[in-house]
């Protein structure tokens, strides 16, 4: 008999994904219809991990007989990215959030500035609220304080949260539990800044794989494959991603991109012209505010890479 239903994806293993009826949790499995295939050719992958969607199951649900996938509910918001190819296509990371936490280090591997900034600008352009997750501060608190004091200055003064953290000594991971109470949550960044760590601290009954670092070349080697979905048992969910090697902003005209720099916005209405691109204009507000301090110059520089858009840290 027919049966048809309405869940979440919590698990995407290429044409292979697992369902549940959130905040339920239990997973079944689940393949996609062709013609959603076709529908969505300009992705890598038509269905990502927290999209809502309508299934039809033929009987019981297993391995064997698994439900099909038949259409993907219009999403809340999103992440998105271009192929790390640098084709015309992009990759949905994860859909329907309610928060990102983008998972850094200052050091092991080291932080690209650029890099992040892309990411964060595609948190705003799609509407997804992001914290910046300062990981590893015990490996150079000490050592390091001018360069973190820095950081909290360029990120905090653009107006995100900055949240330290450390695996081994338990720093604010009461905190990032907490926060991810009640929430669909994604934790994302490069290769090796522990996030998977992160996650099982977070709930030691989680087991996402856990890396170590290429000493080669101080950035961190591939551990997370799947895009996953996990429940936490203090309450909400966490999803783990593939460290990102590459981060390409997707539809996005380069005369909007200023528009997604919080800091930049709040100034952007005393430019003498508009359009102002802030690049050479004359009485440009945001050059002025860049001069004076009250926008960070690493932000601003990052803003002007976006705008040259050279593919450099599309590959990371």
């Amino acid at each position: 008999m027919l049966s048809t239903g309405t869940a979440t994806v919590v698990k995407n293993a290429g044409s292979h994904y697992l369902l549940s009826a959130l905040p339920a949790w239990e997973p079944f499995p689940a393949v996609l219809k062709g013609r959603i295939r076709l529908k969505e050719g300009g992705s890598t992958n038509p269905v990502a991990v927290g999209d809502r969607v309508e299934y039809t199951a033929d009987g019981p649900v297993d391995e064997q007989h698994p439900a099909t996938i038949s259409r993907v509910l219009d999403r809340r918001n999103y992440i998105i990215r271009k192929s790390t190819n640098l084709s015309r296509q992009s990759h949905v990371i994860a859909a329907n959030l309610d928060k990102a936490y983008l998972v850094v280090t200052l050091f092991f591997p080291e932080v690209k500035l650029p890099f992040l900034d892309r990411l964060l600008v595609t948190c705003e352009v799609y509407g997804v609220p992001a914290t910046i997750v300062l990981n590893k501060v015990d490996l150079y608190r000490e050592e390091a304080q001018e360069y973190l004091a820095d950081f909290h200055r360029i990120y905090e003064g653009a107006g995100y949260r900055v949240l330290e953290t450390s695996v081994k000594t338990g720093e604010g991971i009461d905190a990032l539990r907490e926060d991810c109470k009640g929430a669909v949550c994604l934790f994302s960044g490069e290769s090796g800044v522990g996030k998977s760590s992160l996650i099982r601290a977070i709930d030691p009954h989680l087991q996402p794989k856990v890396g170590d670092i290429s000493l080669a070349h101080l950035q961190g080697r591939h551990t997370t494959s799947l895009y996953e979905m996990y429940r936490v048992q203090t309450g909400g969910f966490i999803i783990d991603t593939p460290g990102l090697r590459g981060f390409g902003l997707v539809d996005l005209e380069k005369d909007e991109i200023a528009k997604y720099f919080p800091e930049m916005l709040r100034v952007a209405d005393d430019c003498r012209f508009a359009p102002c691109t802030h690049t050479h204009e004359p009485g440009c507000a945001v050059k002025q505010a860049v001069e004076e301090g009250r926008i960070s110059p690493e932000r601003y520089n990052s803003y002007l890479g976006m705008l040259e858009d050279d593919g450099k840290f599309r590959q990371g």
